[in-house]
């Protein structure tokens, strides 16, 4: 009955979780920060601060790190997609230019990019009607305050629910682990151990290796002469937590620029070393010192947990994608060793008993 009783309320909180899921995204958003800066809090205080003005300092710090993102990264990728939507057509004309004699010589087939001249004139007009980024998303949110509202909503809330959380951080994990049953609280204890060193290799970790591929990737990219190497750079490095994506990525969008820019198949060899240097790095280097084999993940197991997580649930879904799939790994651990321990299995006593007879 018990069991029944389990799956029963684990179907509800799905239930729930997918009905809700919406107005838990600043919730999960700011407890997932909450979680980064509790470390650091804990050193503070270890220094002797107590636990409030720890909270402050690495509140103001993790603020000021995203003001400074917004003033200095956000305006120069806005600049960069509007030069990329602006030079669309002409990077259409170059690649009709290269790839519709090679496709007639290898194939006999004259391709037409009628189509293609098309949307990209298509896009470059639209986008220079808009005004760029910043006046098409303004414009296009004015036309429902509702939106407008929930937006600057989800905003605030967001700084607001990771202060609250990451000041009562170890008073909530402690009266947590106080509702235990307390037959079961050692071994709960044991597994959240674990799934948090697995969270802290996902989320510290993980995010330490995206940002510094950013800059690889973004640093390479500018020196080959790219002229959007800042936008492909950060956009291979933020999509590098999910396996061989950011990096597949960036090298078929930079190589498709790089010919478009430069004309020239040479320059894909350049960015191929760019992307070569980074993946180096990130295997001998990044992922030992930064990750190490904590997580366990199988890239497969990663990709179909991001992609099943946004379905379900969307943005919600993406952002608990990973954490939720390492807790998972570590519960199937866990069971896996219970097997391997249990007279269920019993191989060696399956193996003595085959020997007798």
């Amino acid at each position: 009955m018990n069991k029944w009783l389990a799956v029963a309320l684990l179907a509800f909180s799905g239930w729930l979780l997918y009905l809700l899921a919406p107005v838990l995204t600043p919730f999960v958003a700011g407890a997932l920060l909450a979680y980064l800066g509790d470390p650091l809090a804990d050193r503070l205080e270890a220094r002797g601060l107590s636990r409030l003005p720890a909270v402050i300092i690495v509140f103001a710090v993790m603020i000021t790190a995203v003001v400074l993102l917004l003033f200095l990264v956000v305006p120069v990728l806005v600049e960069q997609v509007s030069n990329l939507i602006g030079a669309l057509p002409a990077y259409a004309r170059t690649f009709q230019n290269m790839a519709g004699p090679w496709v007639q010589k290898h194939f006999g087939v004259r391709p037409r990019f009628s189509d293609l001249d098309q949307l990209a004139g298509m896009l470059s007009t639209h986008w220079q009607q808009a005004g760029g980024l910043a006046s098409g998303v303004f414009e296009s949110l004015t036309h429902s305050g509702a939106v407008v509202l929930s937006w600057v909503l989800n905003l605030v809330l967001i700084p607001v629910v990771m202060f609250y959380l990451l000041r009562d951080w170890d008073q909530l994990v402690t009266r947590l682990h106080d509702l235990l049953p307390r037959r079961w609280a050692g071994t709960v204890s044991n597994l959240a151990g674990e799934a948090d060193e697995v969270l802290s290799a996902v989320f510290r970790g993980q995010l330490m290796v995206m940002i510094a591929l950013a800059g690889i990737y973004s640093a390479g990219l500018w020196l080959v002469g790219l002229n959007l190497g800042l936008l492909i750079g950060m956009l291979s490095g933020l999509l590098s937590f999910i396996p061989y994506v950011g990096s597949l990525t960036g090298i078929l969008v930079a190589s498709f620029t790089a010919l478009a820019q430069f004309g020239e198949v040479n320059a894909v060899l350049w960015v191929l070393a760019v992307f070569g240097v980074g993946q180096a790095v990130e295997s001998m280097f990044l992922t030992p010192n930064l990750i190490g084999q904590r997580i366990g993940l199988h890239p497969v197991a990663v990709i179909f947990a991001v992609l099943a997580g946004g379905q379900l649930f969307g943005f919600l879904g993406v952002m608990l994608a990973l954490p939720l799939a390492s807790v998972v790994m570590v519960l199937v651990r866990h069971a896996h060793d219970l097997y391997k321990d249990s007279d269920l299995y019993g191989v060696a006593g399956g193996n003595e008993a085959l020997s007798d007879e």
